[in-house]
């Protein structure tokens, strides 16, 4: 069965989308928008409750890739390129599992989303003032990335230094974020049409301030 965007994005009218790059403050963002204003959340990877156990390896094969590893340390030694590879296509996957999900919850109450939904879907599924991109330069993406303290994060990183040569698999892992979080994917959202959010490295507590930003642009204030 194949559902037309128009129908999916008439029942979306109550989700507000947020994507970008890593380390831009996508979550904290969410979660402080949640609290103001009694949305209900939707963190990272918030389908994978069901996905992990939906998914299939013919169906879902980038998905199912978790549930068919034997050795974690398989997942951190991939290539940079296969890594990259596997990222975007596990995120157009895990777009119908987002859809449904957010579909069954959001009718009557308004919801936020920290998303990985590809640009070009987001486009043909919701509208410009309830999608927001939160950027961020590659270098705070990739150096950064492992200083967030949550549990996905400390596990990967407990995986690498259980690795033979740490150092190495460490560096080949950052290669793989750097792809991901490469100029042409950050120009690709930056110019994506959208409204952008670029994360400021000056030292200062820019999250009231940013979340004031967004807010206005979903006209929640």
């Amino acid at each position: 069965m194949k559902i037309e965007n128009n129908i999916i994005k008439y029942y979306l009218k109550n989700v507000y989308f947020i994507t970008g790059t890593a380390y831009a403050g996508k979550s904290t963002t969410v979660k402080m928008l949640a609290d103001r204003y009694d949305m209900i959340f939707c963190g990272e990877n918030y389908h994978s409750k069901v996905s992990d156990t939906v998914a299939t390896a013919e169906a879902q094969p980038n998905i199912s890739y978790i549930n068919r590893l034997e050795d974690w340390k398989d997942f951190v030694t991939r290539t940079p390129e296969e890594y990259e590879r596997w990222i975007f296509d596990t995120g157009k996957e895990a777009a119908e599992f987002e859809v449904a999900e957010l579909i069954a919850i959001s009718q009557n109450k308004k919801v936020i989303v920290d998303t990985n939904i590809p640009l070009d879907l987001l486009k043909e599924i919701s509208d410009f003032d309830h999608v927001a991109v939160m950027l961020c330069p590659q270098s705070m993406s990739v150096e950064r990335f492992f200083d967030r303290n949550d549990p996905e994060k400390r596990f990967l990183l407990d995986v690498i230094n259980s690795c033979d040569d740490p150092d190495a698999v460490m560096e080949n892992y950052k290669k793989g974020l750097s792809l991901i979080n490469s100029q042409k994917h950050y120009d690709e959202m930056k110019n994506s049409g959208f409204f952008t959010v670029v994360r400021e490295d000056n030292g200062t507590d820019t999250r009231e301030k940013v979340c004031d930003k967004i807010a206005k642009h979903f006209k929640l204030i």
